[in-house]
C-alpha cells in the first residue's frame, strides 16, 4: 500500500471546514475525497492533521491517504490541482512509511490569528483578518498570554462537547507582534481542542481593550468553565501555519 502525505494550502471562506460532512461536498476533505473517487472509481479517505473550523484558513494543513496504485508524488499532486477550485491547492506531496498518520503522528502545531487594529477597515484584509477599532495594549496582552504557556486544562476554552477525552493541553510559545496596523498572534502547541485558539484570542484582545485585567486569564484556567472565556474570534482571522512530525 502506497501512502501519500499532502500539505495543502486553502481559504476556508466559503467552506464548512475541514472534516467531510455526509456527502455534503462543502468541506475541504470532502472536494480532495471527491476528486480520488473520480480519478479510482472507489471511495478513499483522507486524513489531515487538524479539522479546521468552518471559515478558518490553512498555509500548511497536512492530510495523508493511501492507495494501492504506485504513482510518483508530481502525478498525485497533478491529479489534485488539475480538479481542485482556485481556493484550494496542493502544494507538495511526498511519499511516506504506511505507518504515518497526518492526525496521530503530529507533534506541534502553530496557528496564526491576524487582527487588524486599526479605526478604519481594510477592503483587502477583510477575509482575513478581525478588524478591532480600539486601540489594543499589547503589552497586556502579551502579559497575559503567558498565562496560556504550559500544560493546562483548557476545558473553558473549548467548545468541544465530550466530556471522554482529555482537555489537557500544552502551549509551548505566543508572539504577539504588530507591523502597520496588522496584529498577528502565533500560538504554538502540541495540540489544540475545538475552537480554543479562537477563545485564546477573544480573552487576549478583552485585556488589551481593558475590558479584563491580564491576570484573569490564569483565572479563567482554573475556573474550567466555558462562560468566563466570553467571547470566541471570528473564524475568517485564524490560519493553521505550521505542522511539525
Amino acid at each position: 500500500m502506497n501512502n501519500y502525505k499532502m500539505t495543502i494550502q486553502y481559504d476556508g471562506g466559503r467552506y464548512k471546514g475541514w472534516q467531510r460532512l455526509g456527502n455534503d461536498e462543502g468541506t475541504i476533505q470532502g472536494k480532495l475525497e471527491n476528486i480520488l473517487k473520480e480519478q479510482f472509481g472507489r471511495e478513499i479517505e483522507i486524513t489531515g492533521c487538524s479539522r479546521t473550523d468552518a471559515g478558518v484558513h490553512a498555509l500548511a494543513q497536512i492530510a495523508n491517504f493511501k492507495i494501492e496504485e504506485n504513482l510518483t508524488p508530481e502525478e498525485v499532486k497533478n491529479i489534485f490541482n488539475k480538479y481542485l477550485p482556485e481556493d484550494i491547492c496542493v502544494t507538495k506531496v511526498m511519499k511516506v512509511d504506511e505507518r504515518f498518520h497526518a492526525r496521530y503522528n503530529a507533534k506541534e502545531k502553530t496557528y496564526v490569528y491576524k487582527i487588524w487594529n486599526k479605526e478604519y477597515p481594510d477592503p483587502f484584509l477583510r477575509k482575513y483578518s478581525m478588524h478591532v477599532e480600539s486601540p489594543l495594549d499589547l503589552q497586556k496582552m502579551r502579559e497575559a498570554a503567558e498565562s496560556f504557556i504550559g500544560k493546562h486544562d483548557f476545558t473553558a476554552f473549548s467548545t468541544a462537547t465530550s466530556k471522554k477525552k482529555s482537555m489537557e493541553r500544552e502551549v509551548y510559545e505566543i508572539k504577539i507582534e504588530k507591523e502597520n496596523g496588522l496584529i498577528q498572534i502565533r500560538v504554538r502547541g502540541n495540540s489544540f481542542l475545538y475552537n480554543m485558539v479562537r477563545r485564546m484570542v477573544g480573552v487576549l484582545v478583552d485585556v488589551g481593550t481593558g475590558r479584563r485585567k491580564p491576570e484573569s486569564v490564569a483565572e479563567i484556567i482554573e475556573s474550567k468553565e466555558r462562560l468566563q472565556a466570553g467571547s470566541i474570534a471570528l473564524a475568517k482571522g485564524l490560519f493553521l501555519e505550521d505542522v511539525k512530525y
